[in-house]
Parts: structure tokens; C-alpha cells; sequence
């Protein structure tokens, strides 16, 4: 980036309190360990693990609480649903944490991140069942927003999506995917053997860009069957979410360290689904507490 720049009002919106324009937070209250959620009200039952709660912010789907955990500061900020709150989040929290507000301008000293999403997921292999936690070791982006970045082939897998599009028959009309791993230091300090590392696929949407059909009919009928058969490396794409791939590729042209670690909650193939899964995702946020 040019540290130079002074970057436009219009272009970063800052608030009259001094917080950043969508999530309401202020370059003070930012901490350096950070878990995501989508539902805001999950991120109270992430922060009743606290030792400490230092501040609580909500705008919109945007809720933050922050603290800390066995003497280490943390915040848990819920980002909605899509890969667009994504980018709103990361791209705010990025300016928290690089960008001057006072003289809008990027600092000389960059600051890094660790990002850990905790989310649900459907799962596209028959080994993978209801309350396995999966690692979105990478993650496979519908939505196309990287595309809309300098530089995005440097932090994708190239060999990955040109063997995807060419085994899906991949519609020319839809958004070009991207394949973006996760922080590999993340991965070795969260995943163990109680979680599988896994290829995810980030829809751009849950109902037919998932292969759900409800009143509309699918463009393509078959997409999800060409998915699970896909194989990269030997091995299968295997589960379903939104954000995983916006997050890691954001992250990695950001400069911070990102990861996405899902509890299954529906299995796919099999036509089940498990709406009672918050005990599973508690012990989730758990474990990713203790190891972070």
C-alpha cells in the first residue's frame, strides 16, 4: 500500500466518536486476537468464557465484545451472513489497526491480526457427520470478491480453481472462483486430531448456489454431484459455508493471519439436519479459547 496516501473521507468512513463507520469500533478498543461469528447473539455466549469484559459495541449485525481470556486479550465481533459483511469487517478492523484516523494515512509499522471463525457448515462427504468440526484448510470463494483485488493471484491456489472450473463445467456467466488457504500457523495451533482439515467451498448464497432448491429451479442440477466428486491432490472438497474463503484471502493481502473451523450440522448427501447443534458449537468455541 502507499503509506503516503491520505485516504479519502468517502473512501473510509470514520464516525464523529472516532469509530470506524460500520462496526463502530475505535483504534483503542482493537485486540490483536480476534474470533468470528456470524450470529450476534453468539457473541455472548463466546464472551461468557471471558475472564474480563472491557467493552461492548452493536451496530447493525455488527456486535463486539472485548476482554480477556486466561489473561490474554480477546474479542469476538459477530459478522452476519455472506462474504460482504466480510469485507466490511475485515477491511475495518485492517483500518483499526493500519491506517492513522487522524492523518488518514497508512502507519509505517504494520500491525497483524489472528482471526479464528467459529461457524456451522453442511457436509459434502459421507465421512463427514453431524458435530465433526472441520478446518477450512482452503477455502474455495462463489462470491468473486477477491477478483475485485490487486494482486489476488498471488495469495490464491491457481493449479486449484483451474482444475475446479475445468471438473465442474464452471458457467462462464458466474463469478470466477478463488482458492485461498488458511494461515498455516493457525492451523497448527488450533487443529488437532478432534478436527478434520478439509476443503471448503464458500457459496455466494445458502439456497442454489448451495444446491438447495426450493420454489426455483438449479441453472445447473449437478453442480453439487461435479463438487463431491471433485478431488485435488487426492483428496475431496468437503463441506459448505459462506465466508471461509473472503476471510482467508483478505487476510493474506492484508498482511494478518486468518483461519475457518466449522461444526457440521447437516449432512448433505444423506438429506439430514440437526437444528439442536449449540451444545457442539459451544465445546467448539471452547477448544478454539483454550488453544488460541
Amino acid at each position: 500500500m502507499e503509506k503516503e496516501r491520505i485516504i479519502p473521507a468517502s473512501e473510509l468512513i470514520i464516525n464523529e466518536d472516532g469509530s470506524v463507520f460500520h462496526i463502530h469500533l475505535k483504534p483503542e478498543q482493537l485486540r490483536d486476537n480476534i474470533i468470528f461469528v456470524g450470529d450476534p447473539g453468539r457473541v455472548d455466549m463466546v464472551a461468557s468464557y471471558f475472564d474480563t469484559i472491557e467493552f461492548e459495541v452493536s451496530s447493525r449485525e455488527f456486535h463486539t465484545i472485548g476482554g480477556s481470556y486466561k489473561g490474554k486479550p480477546v474479542m469476538v465481533i459477530s459478522h452476519g451472513i455472506g462474504p460482504d459483511n466480510i469485507e466490511i469487517v475485515m477491511t475495518e478492523l485492517d483500518a483499526l489497526a493500519n491506517v492513522d484516523f487522524k492523518t488518514r494515512k497508512v502507519k509505517d509499522e504494520h500491525r497483524t491480526l489472528n482471526i479464528i471463525r467459529i461457524g456451522t457448515s453442511g457436509s459434502l462427504q459421507e465421512d463427514l457427520h453431524i458435530g465433526d468440526f472441520v478446518i477450512a484448510d482452503k477455502g474455495t470463494g462463489f462470491d468473486g470478491i477477491l477478483n475485485f483485488y490487486a494482486h489476488r493471484d498471488k495469495v490464491c491456489d491457481l493449479e486449484f480453481e483451474r482444475l475446479f472450473c475445468e471438473h465442474t463445467g464452471w458457467d462462464k456467466t458466474w463469478a470466477a472462483p478463488y482458492t485461498v488457504d488458511a494461515d498455516r500457523e493457525l492451523v497448527e495451533r488450533i487443529g488437532r486430531n478432534d478436527m478434520r482439515r478439509g476443503f471448503t467451498i464458500a457459496a455466494v448464497g445458502f439456497y442454489a448456489p448451495q444446491g438447495r432448491m426450493v420454489r426455483l429451479k438449479l441453472k445447473d442440477p449437478n453442480l453439487n454431484e461435479k463438487i463431491e466428486s471433485f478431488r485435488y491432490e487426492g483428496r475431496p472438497i468437503t463441506n459448505f459455508e459462506m465466508e471461509s474463503a473472503c476471510l482467508q484471502g483478505l487476510a493474506k493481502l492484508m498482511g494478518h493471519r486468518a483461519m475457518t473451523v466449522c461444526c457440521i450440522i447437516a449432512e448433505r448427501r444423506a438429506n439430514n439436519a440437526n437444528t439442536d447443534y449449540k451444545p457442539k458449537v459451544r465445546h467448539l468455541v471452547e477448544t478454539v479459547l483454550d488453544r488460541m
